[in-house]
């Protein structure tokens, strides 16, 4: 989550100032902010079990959520004419729940990878030094990964899997948008 609330602020920082704060701050807590809620909210009322939504059964209708709010801050950053590299952001979460949200229906990949890894290679793209973003930023995804494999929240292939995704829908949404 803090990678979803994080990302836009920095992008929107580091390409367009103050205004792209901004930018950021909108697509923040519609992405990140409000789902956050919902998932915090839905734990203390027992609709899911754990912060993590650890039983995939509990996973569709929450990313149905997320895909409604991730489509209106896409829509409010259009209508309202923000940076196309800040739209692009968005458009980058919508290309990760594509790929990764129908694979958790029927096997646990790690969405904290797929964000991850998906933040570095976007980080990578806005940020100068792109060849350091990528190192360092390679540790940190694999940190994570490890960390969710530790936790035996998922196998070592959920984890690869999910970064693989989350870097690729990244890539590929930047290649076609900037």
């Amino acid at each position: 989550m803090w990678f979803v609330m994080g990302l836009p602020l920095v992008v929107g920082a580091v390409t367009s100032g103050w205004p792209g704060v901004g930018w950021g701050a909108l697509a923040s807590g519609l992405c990140g902010g409000v789902p956050a809620i919902v998932i915090f909210g839905g734990v203390r009322k027992g609709w899911f079990g754990d912060w993590h939504i650890g039983e995939r059964s509990q996973r569709p209708k929450l990313i149905a959520v997320i895909v409604a709010l991730v489509v209106v801050a896409l829509a409010l950053l259009v209508v309202l004419g923000a940076p196309m590299v800040m739209v692009a952001c968005v458009v980058i979460m919508l290309a990760t729940l594509a790929v990764v949200g129908p694979v958790t229906l029927a096997w646990k990949i790690s969405f904290h990878t797929a964000v991850a890894a998906g933040s570095v290679v976007m980080l990578a793209w806005v940020l100068p030094w792109p060849a350091v973003v990528l190192a360092a930023g390679a540790v940190l995804v694999g940190l994570i990964g490890w960390a969710r494999t530790v936790l035996r929240d998922h196998t070592p292939a959920q984890a690869v899997t999910g970064a693989v995704a989350g870097a690729s829908a990244t890539a590929v949404t930047l290649a076609v948008m900037l």
